[in-house]
């Protein structure tokens, strides 16, 4: 399972939590977790192609290494 995507699941929960809640307390308090969980979904995607960007430019390295020897 991807962790962004995980993360967007809980953001929609939290977002239908908040169209159930009664108070605007609650509402506030759900729909702010649901905006944490969307930066998180971000923060994991921008991680998770950080380290793909990561392991090419290595593996480029390791064949331009092979191929100068």
């Amino acid at each position: 399972m991807i962790l962004s995507e995980e993360f967007l699941r809980h953001a929609a929960d939290c977002e239908r939590m908040a169209k159930f809640a009664h108070d605007r307390e609650s509402k506030l308090v759900w729909n702010g977790m649901a905006e944490r969980w969307i930066r998180c979904a971000e923060l994991a995607k921008k991680q998770s192609s950080g380290s793909h960007k990561t392991e090419h430019v290595k593996s480029q390295r390791k064949h331009a290494d092979s191929l100068s020897h």
